[in-house]
């Protein structure tokens, strides 16, 4: 049987993005079961790693299974770093008080805030270098394991692009590529996403705590 870990996230895009990854080296990786009733943890650190490393220790007390946390966002050169570890709740930290639907007069989803959010604070800044920087930890039994990072270098473009992905993407331009990260298929995105090269570093030492996995 393929090795399992369990996902400390509901997030679909973050689901589909770790088991694609995780897919190519014969692991499967499932949500935690029952997440959505466990009380959620204040994610109350200043870095990537300090977060996903309370999560996983957190999460990993409810189930005998090794977990899997990440903590992952982007970082603008020309805000400081920022939105960083609080990319998820950009714009609800800016006070963004711009438009709240769309064309068709629906409510805007957190995402299309955040990147709406984004292009204000970038307006009339011509650097635009940014990147996407994941960690992921894995825990078992409220102690971490190991833990892993992944980065990808972009830029951020003047208006979105693509309808794939989630989160930043169709903001987040890939230079090599010409295309967004919302432009790219899910094979493409693994061999380049933070997610997936975060899972690929971890990959190495989660083959000793494996010993009778296929990964061997």
């Amino acid at each position: 049987m393929p090795p399992i870990l369990c996902a400390a996230t509901s997030n679909p895009g973050k689901l589909r993005d770790f088991s694609v990854a995780a897919d190519q080296d014969g692991i499967r990786i499932h949500p935690l079961p029952g997440l959505r009733e466990i009380p959620a943890p204040d994610e109350n650190q200043s870095t990537f790693e300090g977060n996903a490393r309370l999560k996983a220790e957190y999460y990993s007390r409810f189930t005998p299974d090794m977990v899997l946390a990440d903590d992952s966002g982007l970082e603008v050169d020309a805000l400081g770093g920022a939105p960083g570890v609080r990319s998820a709740r950009f714009a609800d930290d800016a006070g963004y008080q711009g438009r709240g639907t769309t064309a068709d007069l629906r409510p805007l989803t957190t995402d299309e805030r955040n990147n709406l959010c984004l292009l204000e604070r970038m307006s009339g800044i011509e650097q635009r270098a940014a990147r996407y920087r994941c960690v992921l930890a894995l825990a078992r039994a409220g102690k971490v394991l190991l833990t892993a990072e992944g980065v990808v270098e972009g830029e951020i473009i003047r208006a979105p692009q693509g309808s794939g992905g989630f989160g930043y993407d169709p903001l987040f331009w890939l230079p090599r590529l010409h295309r967004t990260m919302a432009e790219i298929s899910l094979e493409e995105k693994h061999t380049l996403s933070h997610r997936g090269r975060a899972l690929r570093a971890l990959l190495p030492d989660l083959r000793t705590l494996l010993p009778e996995s296929p990964l061997k």
